[in-house]
């Protein structure tokens, strides 16, 4: 038995060495160890001396399942995860979180709200959702003010500031809802509500003061708000409010009133100044020119409201 297994060892070392002659005299490569290994007799077994010494000669491994016929490739270079400080310097670090404050700020906005800026970043803590609100809140505590300074002598100048200013709260209350999407059903009955009151006790208090030139455009203007207002509610109880909603004559009509009635405030009492002379005097007859205009645009524009109104009033729908 020996003497058969030295024997193969002799031939598997001529058959190596005439694959390496083969190999070096031709440039081919040398023949595959699963070559030679089928030219080795079965009782050469893979466990015998002999031919793990020749399979180590041959750079492979004793297993020839896992012999592959070449060096054992070095395992891939797995990748290192970079730490903070290398995200940071990358400028790839992950944002912080923001703040529990102005989230919940954030979050009582509507869907459409704008992100914040400057002010609302700066004041986080600040309710802005209820701003809008609160600026019609101002604009009815203005009414009293405005009446007791009416009353008052040489005070005409803080009554036309205090009657701007509570205009342009008209103005900004709306901008804002719409800017940050915010509605309330009761800002929605109060807005229009406190516009009515502020014009109307601004219109009542000229006509004492002005006589007929005043109360004729007065009676124009707020004989139209209750109407449309009553039309409005009615149209409002058949869903169909949508037909008589502020249209583009409207607005003007509002705001070349506010402006008439400011530029009139601003006008010194003939009784209490004793004087007609002055740049503030001047201002009388331009704001009676706009005051007429505005009661005309409220005419057209009430008409319109009963036209759109026409086939329900009419009891053709």
């Amino acid at each position: 038995m020996k003497t058969v297994n030295t024997c193969t060892l002799l031939l598997a070392v001529a058959l190596l060495l005439a694959s390496s002659t083969q190999a070096s005299c031709f440039g081919t490569p040398s023949t595959p160890k699963s070559v030679l290994l089928s030219k080795v007799p079965s009782s050469f077994s893979s466990s015998s001396p002999s031919r793990r010494f020749l399979l180590t000669t041959r750079g492979g491994s004793t297993n020839p399942d896992n012999n592959t016929g070449g060096e054992t490739p070095p395992p891939s270079p797995v990748p290192p995860v970079p730490s903070q400080e290398d995200s940071v310097e990358l400028g790839t670090a992950t944002p912080a979180a923001p703040s529990t404050t102005t989230t919940a700020s954030n979050s009582l906005m509507g869907a459409k709200a704008t992100p914040p800026g400057l002010v609302r970043r700066t004041f986080p803590s600040f309710p802005w959702h209820r701003l809008p609100n609160l600026l019609t809140y101002i604009r009815c505590l203005a009414i009293p003010g405005l009446m007791v300074l009416f009353e008052l002598p040489n005070r005409h100048v803080e009554t036309s500031v205090l009657f701007a200013f509570a205009s342009i709260t008209d103005w900004l209350d709306g901008y804002l809802a719409r800017r940050w999407d915010i509605t309330s059903n009761f800002g929605a009955f109060l807005d229009p509500v406190a516009d009515k009151l502020m014009v109307s006790t601004a219109l009542i208090l000229l006509s004492g003061r002005y006589g007929t030139i005043v109360s004729i455009p007065t009676a124009i203007i707020l004989a139209r708000e209750i109407a449309v207002s009553a039309l409005r509610e009615w149209m409002a109880q058949r869903g169909a409010r949508d037909s008589v909603k502020v249209g583009y004559q409207g607005k003007v009509k509002t705001a070349l009133t506010m402006v008439s009635l400011t530029v009139l405030l601003l006008v010194p009492s003939a009784l209490t100044e004793g004087a007609t002379k002055g740049f503030l005097s001047k201002l009388y007859q331009p704001g009676i020119i706009m005051l007429d205009l505005s009661a005309l645009i409220t005419i057209t524009s009430g008409s319109v409201y009963f036209r759109a109104a026409g086939p329900a009033l009419m009891g053709k729908e």
